[in-house]
């Protein structure tokens, strides 16, 4: 008798489970594109188990799989993907750029000119800690020209006002935001510059670098937990409308990884988050905890993690910060002979590397010019060669700009990924040969030469510095054009293929984490992106036209078009 009841127990139990459990969705009549392997493969049917992928195949056997009550879901015609994941990225600066105007050309109703950019301010601007802020604001876009401190002081005598650069390096305040800043022609730029008009001696309310970054944070100030969440709500239907379901967070501070952290542990936030912390944070990370564990999540195969150490060797080749071998062609308001510059010393890097390699912890390197990359991988050979470490550490050298076929052969020797922006060829093409010169504008974001000499490569937007549309920066990519429609660089296209797995597979391998995401496998986390077009099929010049349809997590849909 008691074994009958325990019998009868366990099946209303497991009655009770299976009425609890999402149902199943079968995903057919489409492309739908596994993403494994080197070349395209494409299957029939997916099935999608609770936050599970249970089948991938045939209709035939995803119809056996799926029984009697799987919910029938027709792509029709569209294409399937593996969700997109971020690279690198900015996710708590996208979210505080929420507070403020986006003015981007990813916005809507971008400004095209001075006006219509004063326009957007204050019609859509809402004075936040006293200030009004605009948000990804290039003067590329506007046909008159960039925007003056007389025009800023026009137009908003009274009210400070900061506006961003797309850079996320360099800025603009009127004169009202330069008295509350406390800035005079006097004061003295540390680690970046405080720009004066040589001809009138007066300040031009350009703010490049640090001036420009403490500058963010006073006008931004601090703000409530709440509406930190508020913000991250925003940012995260940024990111999955655009197709994410992972979200990166580099030069994350301790408030960043703490809120974060609780942002994912009370349901706030549901795509996957990924903390990057620069070297000083990971300093005060271990000496709370000299254990403190990187890389694994806070709920097993998803949630929150933080991923490794971030250490910058320099600045924006558009801005003329980064540290280059040989002197810009175009050196006007610099010194002769300008190279750009180092963040640090040497000595810093070699430590940091160092320190990465023996705790094994995943290492980013942040480079740009090829002086600056020759700094990291100094530092990695260095540290390879006296410590014998040598396996797979999926280390990755972010942006690698201007990356010297000689160097991508260390890349190749150490496992380096090179994770490019292929994004800044549209947005500053036009810009680099002639601060830098044709030869070595054509080299930028080298992809296929890196392809050719075997590293793996990941692609990344590095939103908000542009835009956050995945479809655009496979079309860069793969196509290489400027914003006036030149090619720059023809000999560096990639096919779609390989610019796809640089936000799928391969940026899944980026995180150690190939074996739960990336591809549409059976036994992989449900994360997928359902595309309106198949990137493969139509012309490669209308890549950037495709839309995305649907966004699922962890087998729920997270955004619907």
């Amino acid at each position: 008798m008691k074994m009958i009841h325990k019998l009868l127990s366990c099946l209303l139990i497991s009655v009770a489970a299976t009425a609890l459990a999402a149902p199943a969705t079968l995903y057919y009549n489409g492309d739908i594109l596994t993403m494994e392997g080197d070349s395209p493969k494409y299957v029939e049917a997916v099935l999608v188990k609770d936050d599970k992928i249970a089948f991938v195949g045939d209709m035939k056997g995803a119809l056996v799989e799926a029984g009697t009550n799987a919910t029938m879901y027709d792509l029709k015609g569209h294409t399937l993907l593996p969700g997109f994941i971020d690279t690198w990225g900015h996710f708590a600066l996208i979210a505080q750029d929420t507070f403020g105007v986006n003015v981007a050309y990813f916005s809507k109703n971008s400004p095209k000119t001075k006006q219509q950019l004063i326009d957007k301010l204050r019609k859509e601007s809402i004075v936040f800690n006293g200030w009004i802020v605009g948000t990804g604001y290039s003067d590329a876009q506007l046909s008159d020209g960039a925007i003056t401190l007389a025009e800023l002081d026009n137009a908003f005598p009274k009210t400070p006002v900061l506006i961003e650069n797309i850079s996320t390096l360099t800025g603009m305040v009127n004169s009202a935001g330069l008295k509350k800043l406390g800035i005079t022609t006097k004061t003295k730029a540390v680690n970046g510059f405080i720009p004066v008009d040589l001809s009138t001696g007066k300040l031009t309310g350009d703010l490049i670098g640090m001036p420009y970054l403490n500058a963010v944070a006073k006008a931004v100030g601090k703000y409530s937990q709440d509406l930190t969440f508020e913000s991250y709500r925003k940012a995260e239907k940024l990111y999955v409308s655009n197709g994410f379901t992972t979200a990166q967070s580099y030069e994350a501070t301790l408030g960043d990884i703490r809120n974060m952290r609780l942002a994912i542990d009370r349901g706030i936030v549901s795509v996957d988050l990924i903390a990057l912390p620069t070297f000083d944070i990971v300093d005060e990370l271990l000496k709370t905890n000299p254990n403190y564990q990187f890389g694994v999540y806070s709920k097993g195969d998803r949630g929150f993690k933080v991923a490794g150490i971030q250490v910058p060797t320099d600045g924006a080749p558009q801005l003329r910060l980064a540290y280059f071998t040989k002197p810009y062609l175009d050196t006007t308001g610099f010194a002769k002979d300008w190279r750009g510059f180092a963040y640090y010393p040497q000595s810093l890097i070699n430590k940091y590397v160092k320190l990465a390699y023996e705790k094994n912890i995943q290492y980013f390197g942040y480079s740009n010019g090829d002086a600056g990359i020759d700094m990291t991988l100094a530092a990695i050979d260095k540290v390879v060669k006296e410590t014998g470490i040598s396996d797979d550490r999926r280390t990755v050298i972010a942006h690698s700009f201007f990356a010297r076929d000689d160097q991508l052969e260390s890349y190749k020797k150490n496992n380096i990924m090179a994770v490019m922006m292929p994004n800044g060829t549209w947005l500053y093409g036009d810009i680099y040969p002639k601060a830098l010169g044709v030869e070595r504008a054509n080299n930028l974001s080298p992809l296929k030469s890196a392809q050719t000499k075997g590293v793996v490569t990941a692609l990344h937007n590095d939103t908000p510095s542009s835009g956050p549309n995945v479809l655009f920066s496979i079309w860069s990519a793969v196509n290489r054009q400027t914003a006036s429609g030149n090619t720059l660089g023809p000999e560096q296209r990639i096919d779609p293929y390989l610019a796809m797995k640089g936000f799928t597979s391969n940026a899944a391998y980026q995180y150690k984490e190939e074996g739960k995401k990336g591809t549409i496998t059976a036994g992989k986390v449900a994360d997928l992106v359902e595309i309106d077009q198949n990137p493969l099929k139509v012309d490669p010049m209308n890549i950037k036209d495709i839309g995305v349809v649907q966004t699922i997590k962890a087998g729920v849909p997270l955004y619907t078009k």
